[in-house]
């Protein structure tokens, strides 16, 4: 029978760490113990900045333990919608963003042994090839490198893939555990609230003259608009043996597509996506695909994982908004946690050491919300408030769905998700139902 946790979780222990009881002061205080977090706290204590990170829970638990671990520029066919809405310098600079990222896992890796692999990344068409070739031209008028190819060792038929050469993938907690252990961290101190420089938690008051909210959907519901600026979209994976050996990763254009990397001796097919609080293929979906195409596999593991989606596909990071010059945040990944993560933590520390990003202009997340994509998530918000049912998320109040699949009652307005008993499992949510 498998294991119902990702195959990261599977193989390492991570160290735990005091919860936070009396007052403090720190100069930066990050809120989440995520990649996201970890990572700040590990490019500003680089940097010589006195530096605090407080988690909930336990740190690396959420999103990051189970994600698919690529690390790659090519996020989907985002560089068609970059061109398209601001420019091909625009998609230049995201490209460079992305690629220091790499570069900079690819030093840290050689220090720590995390499983890190180059490998070619493709994002792939089954439907529409049109929308590889517009891919193409964006990818042409920003100068950035790419091959075109309709010929993948994925054993379904494919139209035509990007392949970007000289990604990476990786074992995330084997790297972010050695490197959560050389900071100050508080495990199990909740932050309930932020009043101008301090954070109010259960047991304690921190005062810091910086604060970072990387508590994947930011939990600050008076500044930033983010509950009409996020949504959240869940996906599943499964872990095979006797499947494929693969020599790169792969992932649909469609968002309800399917994800391929290889680990070890396993092979990780990712999809079943859906909007948080919507039905949608979950695993079920995966394990007829390995049916189909890999009948001799056997399933190890699989798990799920929930990703905030930006309005135009484009993550947040920098002030938590324009009238908050010392808070913080980043969020709004959408499903390239990995990379986006380190492009983040450069950037609000190039902010807080130097007061200036090359790329905080493109980043921003009081950049211009007026997209398609806020008119569904507004609706989305004024269909299930107006929803009658006894179940109401805690965080503005809309109608819970129950998730037969997961055994859980989650919010399709904003991605709250509480647990049978309505305990917390997935905020913005703070309070249990």
């Amino acid at each position: 029978m498998s294991k119902h946790i990702s195959v990261w979780n599977d193989e390492i222990n991570i160290k735990q760490f005091p919860s936070l009881d009396t007052d403090a002061k720190t100069d930066v205080l990050i809120i989440g113990g995520g990649i996201a977090g970890i990572l700040t706290a590990y490019e500003l204590s680089q940097r010589g900045v006195e530096c605090t990170l407080i988690e909930k829970n336990r740190i690396l638990q959420g999103v990051t333990c189970n994600t698919t671990a690529k690390i790659t520029s090519q996020h989907g066919l985002i560089y068609n919608k970059i061109v398209s809405s601001k420019g091909a310098e625009a998609a230049k600079l995201y490209y460079k963003a992305n690629q220091e990222a790499i570069e900079k896992y690819r030093a840290l890796a050689q220090e720590i042994d995390c499983d890190f692999e180059i490998k070619d990344n493709y994002v792939y068409t089954t439907d529409f090839e049109a929308k590889i070739h517009k891919e193409a031209e964006a990818l042409n008028k920003s100068g950035i490198p790419f091959d075109f190819t309709d010929k993948t060792e994925l054993p379904i038929k494919v139209l035509g893939a990007i392949k970007f050469s000289n990604q990476a993938q990786f074992n995330p907690l084997k790297l972010l555990a050695p490197l959560s252990e050389s900071l100050n961290i508080y495990e199990n101190t909740f932050a309930l609230n932020v009043k101008n420089n301090s954070i109010i938690t259960e047991k304690a008051t921190i005062k810091a003259k910086k604060i970072v909210v990387a508590t994947h959907f930011p939990f600050i519901n008076r500044h930033g608009n983010y509950s009409m600026k996020l949504y959240q979209d869940r996906s599943y994976v499964i872990a095979l043996k006797n499947a494929q050996k693969l020599n790169g990763m792969y992932i649909n254009e469609d968002e309800k597509g399917l994800s391929f990397r290889g680990y070890n001796d396993y092979l990780l097919l990712g999809g079943g996506s859906h909007r948080t609080g919507k039905s949608g293929g979950g695993w079920s979906e995966l394990r007829e695909t390995a049916k189909r195409i890999y009948p001799e596999s056997s399933e190890e593991f699989y798990w799920a994982t929930q990703d905030c989606m930006s309005l135009d596909g484009i993550m947040y990071s920098g002030n938590y908004s324009a009238m908050t010059p010392d808070l913080y945040v980043s969020s709004g990944f959408n499903k390239w946690g990995m990379t986006s993560s380190m492009v983040s933590a450069g950037i609000i520390a190039d902010l807080i050491t130097d007061g200036k990003s090359e790329y905080q202009e493109l980043f921003s997340p009081s950049r211009n919300m007026i997209t398609p994509q806020l008119a569904v998530n507004s609706v989305e918000s004024i269909v299930n408030l107006l929803t009658p049912t006894t179940k109401r998320c805690s965080h503005l109040g809309c109608a819970l769905k129950w998730n037969k699949a997961e055994h859980s009652w989650d919010c399709p307005c904003h991605g709250s998700r509480f647990d049978e008993s309505g305990e917390v499992l997935n905020n913005p949510a703070q309070k249990d139902i």
